[in-house]
């Protein structure tokens, strides 16, 4: 029981861990290794009884399923926290990934309208100090996401005709630090680095170009054609990692399937067998499975787990099939008799109730605690079983007729919020004070007419959405009060969503993050206030830091303020 412990003890570990994301193949492993001891220890507890029932001796009972139960149960805890970080990681990158296009339509809009290349330049600097920050997005956009992003400034360097603006010698040392930054690339490459370290590495240096001003125009074809061979040349030596790993993980579920078949043969030929010598063979057969299942790798995690649960159930009806065999030599099958009675009973006596989920998690148990009982025999147990299960479809087809009965509910709330959506999409505004009134209300009403189908949901909402954006956009609001009115109508869009809650957390995690940004930048600014010297040059240089630090809090400001508005909810 001592090495049993220390499976749970190494979980306990890992769950304490700030990352269980990248955790996930070792976790899954460590399962893989416990299921392997277990089910060895199980092998070698079968061979000693069957030992000790030859020699006559009598061996104390092991409880395998409260071993496995606990080292499960601290397992589903990992699971369901790392599931969590999972959804956190990829809720950020898609958040991520939608700034950064919003970003890029930002500056394609500058390349398209802005005339006056001061301003110009100003709002691209702006636009990549905040690209910037800006977290990861989902790996899979990430090449097309920065080629595109490094297409756009381009356009836009050759647009504002930067190039005349920077001398020679920035040209050169421009082209020294891209081909510095090709040649860590090449190396990297070419290194034995670690996938994950890989991807990492690769980031690092492709936003480090991205700092690099341009270079003469004609070096840059061929220093931009080799800096994506080298980028290409990675992404190929990724993604074929990976493919790699496909093909050896799809390999060790096809040898455990083969396996599966052998022992589902096996199952289908102990029917009605009860030739102790035959079950002696056939128990020496499934060991052996099981031992070549030990030997045999892990594949993807989905398939892996579902192989190996239906490996483990084979495993368990053949166990389960020579214990019954085993009873019933012995007499003993009156007491299941009973039991399965007694289940049937417990079942009948609730199984009119109306509280459908708590009812049903009882007769699921039910149905659990029947599972685990063991045959009745041939004599019996068919009939017990039709007797429970008719017994059970009672509470289960009652069920099913009054979840069709939601569904008129749900339709009719559908058909109410299309027509609310078709009276805001025909609204007229006469004036800003009475459209604003019939705005909100238009919100409180598409959230008091109730839930619509699922499938509809979300549909349903971003159309309610996109028509109270329209209107709003046509009153053509004008600085302060536009942001303020904007926002509260963002809040009154928030509070129609089925997911109100989840959407308030998020918006104020946002602004949250967005004065975090703020203070970090004024902080920066107000410590380089000390490297001015006393001069004409350097004091405007400091008034123009002392502006910017000025602007930064006004912003802060107003960002307290939206904070302000968002219900705790």
């Amino acid at each position: 029981m001592i090495e049993f412990q220390s499976y749970i003890d190494k979980i306990n570990e890992l769950i304490a861990a700030d990352d269980l994301v990248v955790l996930g193949k070792e976790v899954s492993e460590l399962r893989s290794h416990f299921d392997d001891y277990l089910l060895e220890q199980e092998r070698l507890y079968q061979i000693a009884k069957i030992e000790a029932k030859e020699a006559g001796n009598e061996i104390e009972e092991v409880d395998f399923e409260s071993v496995k139960e606990g080292f499960y149960s601290v397992f589903k805890k990992f699971q369901e926290i790392r599931k969590q970080q999972v959804s956190l990681k990829n809720t950020l990158e898609a958040e991520n990934l939608k700034l950064k296009k919003s970003l890029m339509g930002r500056l394609k809009e500058v390349i398209e309208s802005e005339e006056n290349i001061s301003t110009a330049f100003q709002a691209y600097k702006e636009i990549h100090e905040t690209w910037k920050k800006i977290g990861d997005i989902p790996r899979e956009k990430r090449d097309e996401i920065q080629r595109e992003y490094s297409r756009i400034l381009e356009i836009f360097f050759y647009t504002m005709k930067i190039y005349r603006e920077i001398k020679d010698h920035d040209y050169k040392r421009n082209a020294q630090l891209k081909q510095g930054i090709i040649h860590r690339l090449q190396k990297l490459r070419n290194s034995n680095e670690l996938v994950r370290n890989l991807e990492t590495s690769l980031r690092v240096l492709q936003d480090e170009w991205e700092e690099i001003g341009p270079v003469a125009n004609d070096e840059w074809e061929v220093v931009k054609n080799s800096y994506w061979e080298a980028v290409r040349s990675i992404y190929d030596k990724i993604n074929a990692h990976y493919e790699g790993q496909r093909s050896l993980l799809s390999e060790n579920i096809s040898k455990k399937k083969v396996l599966i078949d052998s022992l589902s043969v096996i199952l289908t030929q102990i029917e009605d067998n009860e030739s102790p010598k035959f079950w002696e063979g056939k128990t020496a057969e499934v060991l052996k499975l099981q031992e070549d299942w030990k030997k045999i790798g892990a594949g993807s995690k989905k398939e892996n787990d579902a192989v190996w649960t239906t490996f483990r159930e084979l495993c368990n009806t053949f166990f389960g099939a020579k214990k019954a065999v085993s009873k019933k030599i012995d007499g003993h099958l009156q007491e299941n008799i009973a039991l399965k009675k007694g289940l049937i009973e417990e079942v009948k006596a609730i199984h009119q109730e109306k509280d459908w989920k708590l009812t049903a998690d009882k007769i699921i148990k039910i149905q659990q605690r029947w599972k685990s009982i063991g045959s009745a025999g041939h004599k019996f147990e068919n009939r017990l079983w039709s007797e429970f299960r008719s017994a059970c479809d009672v509470f289960f087809q009652a069920r099913e007729q009054f979840a069709k009965d939601q569904v008129d509910e749900l339709t009719n709330n559908l058909t109410l919020k299309e027509a609310l959506i078709e009276q805001i999409e025909k609204y007229v505004i006469s004036d800003k004070s009475s459209a604003l009134l019939a705005f909100k209300t238009f919100s409180q009403t598409f959230s008091e007419i109730g839930h619509v189908p699922l499938n509809k949901k979300e549909a349903v909402y971003m159309r309610f959405k996109k028509a109270l954006d329209s209107k709003y956009n046509d009153l053509k609001l004008e600085g302060d009060e536009r942001v303020k009115l904007l926002f509260t109508a963002k809040l009154d869009l928030i509070n129609s969503s089925p997911d109100r809650t989840k959407l308030y957390q998020k918006e104020r995690a946002e602004i949250k993050r967005q004065m975090d940004a703020l203070n970090q930048e004024a902080l920066q600014y107000e410590t380089n206030l000390g490297f001015f010297a006393k001069s004409k040059g350097a004091d405007i240089l400091k008034k123009e830091v002392e502006q910017k630090i000025e602007k930064i809090k006004q912003e802060i400001l107003q960002l307290r303020g939206k904070l302000k508005l968002i219900p705790n909810e």
